[in-house]
């Protein structure tokens, strides 16, 4: 997928993978940039490339390189949401489906054109990291079944409607911090799902920065972590990540901070 979480899953990830191919002798390059190893690329001697989960422009010189283009993966349902952030904005706006698609990659931001998509149902509880896995197993399933024939060109790519598209931004450390003024108690729920990992939900209660890592939405308020929003109605916080860096449910925080 064109998309990547910032911080400690990606380097996690980076590892992961760098395991897998040294255990199978596939040769791994980390270069700042595609640039740097165009000579490496080109020596491969490869028909085509697949793209997963890499969140800036490839230059127009990397895709040249290979005779059949770049494959990309990503987990929207474009022409919505190009760019980087994808699931976080799906899970933030409160959409019933998504979906990931597979398109040939032009040195536009997720603009080239699409091979396949396939479409799920979501039910507004999805976590940012449990979307991610469902659409990772079902873009690895949808790529495989369908490679042979992009790479033969039995399966031709659909140009997107650019006057459909919609775009997402990278989020920054500044997005954690959640105003309850600013939000319907709704979408600040779905910001705790869709920010977990990075950028997190962060927010000052009883003199204390805290991280909210589960919440939900009550209409009146019952305990002292019901936190009032603009509409009226409360986001209510289940569990959290309180100053001393431990994970803890609402009523181990009121019991040992509660008082500070």
């Amino acid at each position: 997928m064109s998309h990547h979480s910032e911080g400690q899953s990606r380097s996690n990830r980076d590892l992961e993978v760098a395991t897998i191919a040294d255990k199978h002798n596939i040769p791994v390059h980390l270069p700042k940039r595609p640039s740097e190893i165009i000579d490496d690329l080109r020596n491969y001697q490869a028909d085509a490339a697949i793209l997963v989960s890499y969140g800036r422009i490839i230059p127009q010189s990397v895709i040249d390189i290979f005779p059949k283009g770049i494959i990309n993966i990503h987990p929207s349902l474009l022409p919505l949401y190009r760019g980087p952030t994808p699931i976080e904005s799906v899970i933030t706006n409160g959409d019933v489906t998504t979906g990931v698609s597979v398109m040939q990659l032009t040195a536009g931001m997720d603009e080239g054109p699409v091979f396949i998509q396939q479409e799920i149902e979501l039910d507004g509880t999805e976590t940012k990291f449990e979307l991610y896995e469902r659409l990772s197993d079902l873009s690895t399933k949808l790529l495989f079944q369908h490679l042979p024939a992009i790479l033969d060109r039995s399966l031709q790519p659909t140009a997107q409607h650019d006057s459909e598209a919609t775009y997402c931004k990278l989020l920054e450390k500044a997005d954690a911090w959640l105003n309850p003024r600013d939000y319907t108690a709704q979408i600040a729920e779905r910001r705790v799902r869709a920010h977990l990992g990075f950028p997190k939900t962060k927010i000052t209660i009883f003199g204390h920065d805290i991280i909210i890592t589960k919440s939900h939405v009550e209409d009146n308020k019952k305990t002292p972590l019901d936190i009032l929003c603009q509409d009226g109605a409360y986001l209510s916080i289940d569990e959290l990540i309180a100053p001393s860096g431990r994970a803890m449910n609402a009523e181990a925080f009121l019991n040992g901070y509660a008082g500070d």
